[in-house]
């Protein structure tokens, strides 16, 4: 795909090739991956200031970087290798001829201090900054071992300082090794903070002292670009992205079993479908994680977009996110595993305006005309999605509207291989759903019967 930034892109790039230490502060669904990529491509080939990158991120976020090299044409000539797995397989990849090798953050310790490979990184990438806070975790103490040897570093977040402007020393020390902020964590507190919460000579916590947040900010603004509120974009702007998730082959199987044969014998039930339109729920329910049987009870398969659904809440760094389900068994699965409100009632509509709920839930037919949601937020997940164009782009609407102050980024949950991708492209054509359905179903039928 021919990579078209937009300005702000193309700005967040040059910004990364004129500072050898920069802190990328970018909304989730802006293009960060794509921005810093490019960046190391000119840094790579271009100027030739850089022979070896070191990529840090979050465990699954690890595949992003890898689909961001393969989607976009200009990318191509980037080699690279994912440390990710058993040690045996992180050292094949590490000691593989590559431009830029992937590793998750747990195992930024184990790379340091254990694997006995040398750290001969001369750039280092840290995707999600905010999970280096912590001045005394391994994390922090192992890259900072080796910050030295580090000529370039890019730390990219959406929120850093998502539990107060403490974050942020822990965050800078690992980007200009204490240039601004300072050395250590007890000069920063007196310089910018007073004890709070305490029990006598026992401090709990601290509180800025009056005009810190400024005095902060103007100390690391020369290599820190926020594109908070949208900055670089014009109000109000639609950020469409899309986040695949891949099916294990025993997952895939099942789904192609059901796919071809109308039937499913799986953990002592059998899963049926009668007709296209019955396989079209069967197979986007297969897509979400679990299915209901002949019975009527739940059949859980995987866990795939409940995993993406936690990198982006994640990601979100507390701001808040509305989550778009279809059936009753996501809506299970996700309560089960976040803390999340159902948008069902005023009170609930009401409280989420008001900024009180960081994660909700709503099913598209509750979603109708005229229901403001704008005010608590600018993010919308669909976990699972409609062939309903009119539910979908209602949905849609009650964040993507007048009065909405900050950009709207809405991500879609797609599983790789599945009838996800075909009501995603429907959805897009604005094709009639039933039409769309029907024939989405059978192509996938076809095709797999050749």
């Amino acid at each position: 795909m021919k990579y078209r930034p937009h300005d702000y892109q193309k700005y967040t790039t040059h910004f990364i090739l004129n500072h050898p230490q920069a802190a990328i502060f970018l909304d989730c669904g802006l293009g960060k991956t794509v921005i810093t990529l490019t960046a190391l491509f000119y840094l790579l080939f271009d100027y030739f200031e850089i022979r070896k990158v070191l990529v840090i991120c979050p465990l699954r976020v690890g595949a992003v970087w890898v689909e961001e090299i393969i989607k976009w044409q200009h990318l191509n000539m980037l080699r690279f290798a994912v440390a990710i797995g058993t040690e045996a397989q992180r050292k094949t990849a590490l000691l593989q001829a590559a431009d830029i090798y992937i590793i998750n953050r747990e195992n930024v310790d184990w790379l340091v201090n254990k694997s006995g490979l040398p750290f001969d990184y001369d750039m280092v990438v840290v995707d999600e900054l905010s999970s280096f806070k912590s001045h005394q975790a391994k994390r922090f103490k192992s890259l900072m071992k080796v910050r030295p040897k580090v000529k370039r570093i890019v730390g990219l977040t959406g929120t850093p300082s998502a539990n107060g402007l403490m974050d942020l020393w822990a965050e800078f020390r690992l980007l200009d090794m204490g240039h601004r902020l300072g050395r250590f964590i007890g000069r920063y507190r007196e310089d910018y903070f007073v004890p709070d919460k305490r029990n006598q000579q026992i401090v709990f916590s601290y509180k800025p002292k009056p005009g810190a947040e400024y005095a902060i900010y103007r100390r690391i603004s020369d290599i820190t670009i926020s594109m908070k509120n949208t900055d670089y974009l014009k109000l109000p702007e639609l950020v469409m992205n899309e986040v695949t998730v891949k099916l294990s082959d025993k997952e895939a199987d099942y789904y192609r079993t059901l796919q071809q044969e109308l039937v499913l014998p799986l953990k002592g039930k059998e899963i049926d479908a009668v007709n296209a339109a019955a396989l079209s729920g069967k197979l986007l329910q297969m897509a979400n994680g679990a299915v209901y049987d002949e019975d009527g009870a739940v059949v859980q398969i995987h866990d795939r977009k409940l995993d993406a659904l936690e990198d982006l809440i994640e990601a979100a760094n507390g701001k808040p996110v509305l989550i778009a389900y279809w059936f009753k068994h996501d809506l299970q699965r996700i309560l089960k595993r976040f803390k999340a409100t159902k948008l069902d009632d005023t009170t609930s509509i009401k409280r989420w305006n008001e900024g009180e709920i960081p994660v909700a839930v709503i099913h598209p037919a509750s979603a109708g005309h005229g229901l403001n949601l704008q005010a608590g937020g600018s993010t919308l997940i669909w976990f699972g999605l409609t062939w309903s164009l009119e539910l979908y782009q209602q949905t849609n609407a009650r964040l993507w509207r007048q009065g909405q102050q900050d950009t709207v980024v809405i991500h879609h949950i797609i599983t790789e291989g599945t009838i996800d991708e075909d009501v995603m492209n429907a959805l897009k054509r604005k094709d009639k759903t039933q039409n769309a359905l029907i024939e989405a179903v059978k192509a996938r039928i076809y095709q797999e019967v050749e």
